[in-house]
Protein backbone atom coordinates (compact mmCIF):
# COMPACT_ATOMS: atom_id res chain seq x y z
CA UNK A 1 0.00 0.00 0.00
CA UNK A 2 1.21 3.36 -0.90
CA UNK A 3 1.25 6.06 2.22
CA UNK A 4 -0.44 8.69 1.81
CA UNK A 5 -0.93 12.40 3.75
CA UNK A 6 1.73 13.61 6.37
CA UNK A 7 4.59 14.77 5.04
CA UNK A 8 5.07 16.22 1.35
CA UNK A 9 6.54 14.70 -1.48
CA UNK A 10 9.36 17.42 -1.48
CA UNK A 11 9.65 16.71 1.72
CA UNK A 12 9.50 12.76 1.57
CA UNK A 13 12.17 13.00 -1.23
CA UNK A 14 14.92 14.76 0.84
CA UNK A 15 14.00 12.34 3.37
CA UNK A 16 14.96 9.52 1.29
CA UNK A 17 18.43 11.38 0.13
CA UNK A 18 19.33 11.73 3.59
CA UNK A 19 18.73 8.59 4.58
CA UNK A 20 21.06 7.28 1.30
CA UNK A 21 23.65 9.70 1.80
CA UNK A 22 26.15 7.07 3.81
CA UNK A 23 25.36 4.95 1.02
CA UNK A 24 26.68 7.52 -1.69
CA UNK A 25 29.72 8.26 0.04
CA UNK A 26 30.93 4.29 -0.18
CA UNK A 27 29.28 4.63 -3.92
CA UNK A 28 32.24 7.44 -4.88
CA UNK A 29 35.24 4.98 -4.94
CA UNK A 30 33.55 2.34 -6.99
CA UNK A 31 32.45 4.71 -9.38
CA UNK A 32 35.90 6.63 -10.09
CA UNK A 33 37.16 3.03 -10.00
CA UNK A 34 35.17 1.57 -12.79
CA UNK A 35 35.55 5.07 -14.82
CA UNK A 36 39.30 4.48 -14.48
CA UNK A 37 39.46 1.01 -15.82
CA UNK A 38 36.61 1.74 -18.48
CA UNK A 39 39.44 4.14 -19.85
CA UNK A 40 41.99 2.01 -19.89
CA UNK A 41 39.87 -1.09 -21.57
CA UNK A 42 39.79 1.82 -24.60
CA UNK A 43 36.63 3.37 -23.58
CA UNK A 44 36.29 7.46 -24.71
CA UNK A 45 34.90 9.74 -22.21
CA UNK A 46 31.66 9.87 -23.66
CA UNK A 47 31.17 6.34 -24.09
CA UNK A 48 31.95 5.42 -20.49
CA UNK A 49 29.18 8.70 -19.50
CA UNK A 50 26.77 7.01 -21.69
CA UNK A 51 27.89 3.12 -20.20
CA UNK A 52 26.96 4.49 -16.32
CA UNK A 53 24.31 6.30 -17.04
CA UNK A 54 22.33 3.92 -19.15
CA UNK A 55 23.00 0.89 -17.80
CA UNK A 56 23.13 2.09 -14.04
CA UNK A 57 24.18 -1.16 -12.30
CA UNK A 58 27.70 -1.15 -10.96
CA UNK A 59 28.11 -5.05 -10.63
CA UNK A 60 27.57 -5.49 -14.31
CA UNK A 61 29.38 -2.72 -15.40
CA UNK A 62 32.36 -4.17 -13.71
CA UNK A 63 31.64 -7.43 -15.20
CA UNK A 64 31.71 -5.85 -18.81
CA UNK A 65 34.87 -4.34 -18.44
CA UNK A 66 36.24 -7.59 -17.14
CA UNK A 67 35.29 -9.14 -20.46
CA UNK A 68 35.91 -6.39 -22.89
CA UNK A 69 37.93 -6.43 -25.81
CA UNK A 70 39.32 -5.38 -29.22
CA UNK A 71 36.57 -5.82 -30.86
CA UNK A 72 34.32 -6.84 -28.01
CA UNK A 73 31.90 -9.67 -28.05
CA UNK A 74 28.66 -8.56 -27.63
CA UNK A 75 26.41 -10.66 -27.24
CA UNK A 76 28.58 -12.56 -24.63
CA UNK A 77 28.61 -9.08 -22.77
CA UNK A 78 24.92 -8.20 -23.03
CA UNK A 79 24.39 -12.10 -21.41
CA UNK A 80 26.58 -11.49 -18.46
CA UNK A 81 24.79 -8.56 -18.02
CA UNK A 82 21.60 -9.72 -18.25
CA UNK A 83 22.83 -12.70 -15.54
CA UNK A 84 24.31 -9.74 -13.28
CA UNK A 85 21.18 -7.95 -13.21
CA UNK A 86 18.90 -10.86 -13.04
CA UNK A 87 18.23 -10.32 -9.42
CA UNK A 88 16.37 -6.70 -10.81
CA UNK A 89 13.25 -9.32 -11.45
CA UNK A 90 13.44 -10.59 -7.93
CA UNK A 91 13.46 -6.86 -6.19
CA UNK A 92 11.08 -5.69 -8.65
CA UNK A 93 8.47 -8.32 -7.51
CA UNK A 94 9.00 -7.72 -4.01
CA UNK A 95 8.05 -4.00 -4.78
CA UNK A 96 4.92 -5.28 -6.87
CA UNK A 97 2.20 -5.39 -4.25
CA UNK A 98 3.37 -1.90 -2.34
CA UNK A 99 3.07 -0.34 -5.79
CA UNK A 100 -0.21 -1.83 -7.43
CA UNK A 101 -2.09 1.23 -6.62
CA UNK A 102 0.11 3.53 -8.42
CA UNK A 103 -0.67 4.29 -12.30
CA UNK A 104 1.95 2.44 -14.38
CA UNK A 105 3.44 5.54 -16.30
CA UNK A 106 3.93 6.41 -12.90
CA UNK A 107 5.78 3.58 -11.39
CA UNK A 108 7.00 1.67 -14.60
CA UNK A 109 9.85 5.26 -15.78
CA UNK A 110 10.90 5.21 -11.54
CA UNK A 111 12.02 1.49 -11.73
CA UNK A 112 14.87 3.24 -13.87
CA UNK A 113 16.59 4.62 -10.82
CA UNK A 114 16.23 1.20 -9.04
CA UNK A 115 19.13 -0.39 -7.52
CA UNK A 116 20.11 -2.84 -4.73
CA UNK A 117 20.79 0.99 -2.29
CA UNK A 118 17.59 2.58 -3.18
CA UNK A 119 15.46 -0.80 -3.04
CA UNK A 120 16.83 -2.04 0.29
CA UNK A 121 16.28 1.36 1.77
CA UNK A 122 12.66 2.18 0.66
CA UNK A 123 11.66 -1.12 1.25
CA UNK A 124 12.61 -0.74 4.92
CA UNK A 125 11.26 2.61 5.31
CA UNK A 126 7.91 1.06 4.12
CA UNK A 127 7.85 -1.85 7.09
CA UNK A 128 9.65 0.91 8.99
CA UNK A 129 5.99 2.82 8.70
CA UNK A 130 3.66 0.04 8.38
CA UNK A 131 0.04 -0.35 10.25
CA UNK A 132 -2.65 -3.34 10.09
CA UNK A 133 -3.16 -2.82 6.51
CA UNK A 134 0.71 -3.59 5.80
CA UNK A 135 3.99 -1.40 4.44
CA UNK A 136 3.25 2.12 3.42
CA UNK A 137 5.31 2.71 0.39
CA UNK A 138 6.82 6.11 -0.52
CA UNK A 139 7.65 6.87 -4.08
CA UNK A 140 8.87 10.27 -3.43
CA UNK A 141 10.87 8.67 -0.67
CA UNK A 142 12.35 5.48 -3.40
CA UNK A 143 12.63 8.40 -5.89
CA UNK A 144 15.09 10.45 -3.22
CA UNK A 145 17.21 7.33 -2.34
CA UNK A 146 17.45 6.43 -6.39
CA UNK A 147 18.20 9.82 -7.64
CA UNK A 148 20.94 10.21 -5.33
CA UNK A 149 22.64 7.35 -5.82
CA UNK A 150 21.85 8.14 -9.92
CA UNK A 151 23.67 11.37 -9.61
CA UNK A 152 27.07 10.14 -7.51
CA UNK A 153 27.49 6.69 -9.49
CA UNK A 154 27.27 9.12 -12.70
CA UNK A 155 29.74 11.61 -11.56
CA UNK A 156 32.09 9.52 -9.89
CA UNK A 157 32.05 7.22 -13.05
CA UNK A 158 32.34 10.00 -15.31
CA UNK A 159 35.24 11.59 -13.11
CA UNK A 160 37.13 8.79 -13.14
CA UNK A 161 37.42 8.53 -16.41
CA UNK A 162 38.41 12.10 -17.06
CA UNK A 163 41.28 11.11 -14.67
CA UNK A 164 42.00 7.58 -15.37
CA UNK A 165 44.55 8.70 -18.05
CA UNK A 166 46.26 10.88 -15.49
CA UNK A 167 47.16 7.60 -13.92
CA UNK A 168 48.45 5.56 -16.22
CA UNK A 169 48.17 2.07 -16.17
CA UNK A 170 45.44 1.34 -13.49
CA UNK A 171 47.50 -2.41 -13.42
CA UNK A 172 50.07 -0.64 -11.42
CA UNK A 173 47.56 0.55 -8.53
CA UNK A 174 46.08 -2.81 -8.41
CA UNK A 175 42.47 -0.93 -9.74
CA UNK A 176 42.39 -4.24 -12.26
CA UNK A 177 41.16 -6.15 -9.27
CA UNK A 178 38.59 -3.91 -8.40
CA UNK A 179 35.47 -6.34 -9.70
CA UNK A 180 37.05 -9.41 -7.73
CA UNK A 181 37.16 -7.41 -4.49
CA UNK A 182 33.88 -6.27 -4.91
CA UNK A 183 32.53 -9.72 -6.02
CA UNK A 184 34.53 -11.06 -3.01
CA UNK A 185 32.85 -8.74 -0.49
CA UNK A 186 29.34 -9.22 -1.76
CA UNK A 187 30.35 -13.07 -1.18
CA UNK A 188 31.03 -12.47 2.74
CA UNK A 189 27.55 -11.12 2.90
CA UNK A 190 25.90 -13.29 1.54
CA UNK A 191 27.40 -16.47 3.35
CA UNK A 192 25.12 -19.07 4.99
CA UNK A 193 27.07 -22.01 5.73
CA UNK A 194 29.05 -24.77 3.49
CA UNK A 195 25.51 -26.72 2.64
CA UNK A 196 24.31 -23.44 0.85
CA UNK A 197 27.29 -22.60 -0.95
CA UNK A 198 27.58 -25.59 -2.77
CA UNK A 199 26.31 -24.20 -5.95
CA UNK A 200 29.56 -21.56 -5.81
CA UNK A 201 32.04 -24.37 -5.97
CA UNK A 202 29.65 -26.03 -8.29
CA UNK A 203 29.99 -22.73 -10.38
CA UNK A 204 33.55 -22.06 -9.39
CA UNK A 205 34.67 -25.55 -10.40
CA UNK A 206 32.68 -25.04 -14.31
CA UNK A 207 34.02 -21.84 -14.92
CA UNK A 208 37.79 -23.43 -13.88
CA UNK A 209 37.55 -26.34 -16.59
CA UNK A 210 35.78 -23.72 -19.64
CA UNK A 211 38.53 -21.79 -19.08
CA UNK A 212 41.39 -24.27 -19.27
CA UNK A 213 39.41 -25.78 -22.12
CA UNK A 214 37.77 -23.36 -24.24
CA UNK A 215 39.00 -20.21 -25.93
CA UNK A 216 37.83 -16.73 -24.59
CA UNK A 217 35.95 -15.80 -21.47
CA UNK A 218 33.22 -18.13 -21.89
CA UNK A 219 33.95 -19.52 -18.64
CA UNK A 220 32.02 -16.20 -17.03
CA UNK A 221 28.57 -17.35 -18.22
CA UNK A 222 29.21 -21.37 -17.83
CA UNK A 223 30.21 -20.88 -14.40
CA UNK A 224 27.06 -18.68 -14.06
CA UNK A 225 24.52 -21.11 -15.68
CA UNK A 226 26.05 -24.20 -13.74
CA UNK A 227 25.67 -22.17 -10.49
CA UNK A 228 22.63 -21.78 -10.99
CA UNK A 229 21.27 -25.37 -12.63
CA UNK A 230 23.28 -26.41 -9.41
CA UNK A 231 20.70 -24.35 -6.72
CA UNK A 232 17.85 -25.32 -8.79
CA UNK A 233 18.57 -29.13 -8.77
CA UNK A 234 18.81 -28.07 -4.58
CA UNK A 235 15.86 -26.79 -4.25
CA UNK A 236 13.93 -29.57 -6.55
CA UNK A 237 15.56 -32.49 -4.23
CA UNK A 238 15.04 -30.73 -0.73
CA UNK A 239 11.62 -29.68 -2.08
CA UNK A 240 10.79 -33.77 -2.93
CA UNK A 241 12.55 -34.51 0.63
CA UNK A 242 10.08 -32.47 2.23
CA UNK A 243 7.08 -33.90 0.34
CA UNK A 244 8.00 -37.32 1.49
CA UNK A 245 8.64 -36.16 5.36
CA UNK A 246 5.20 -34.58 5.07
CA UNK A 247 3.70 -37.73 3.59
CA UNK A 248 4.71 -40.02 6.22
CA UNK A 249 3.68 -37.82 9.12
Amino acid sequence: MIRKGGSSVCREFLRGLKDILPVLAACLPFGFVLGTVARAAGLSLGQVSLMAGLNFAGGSEFAAMELWTSPPNVLLIVAIIFLVNSRLILMGAVLAPLVAHLPRRRVLPSLFLMCDAAWAAALADAYRHRDESGPKFSMAYFLGAGSGMYVVWLGSTTMGAMCGPLLGDPRVLGLDMAFPAVFLSLLKGMWRGWLKAVPWFAALTIAALTYSFIPGAWYVPAGSLGGTATAWLIAVLEGRKAAREADNV
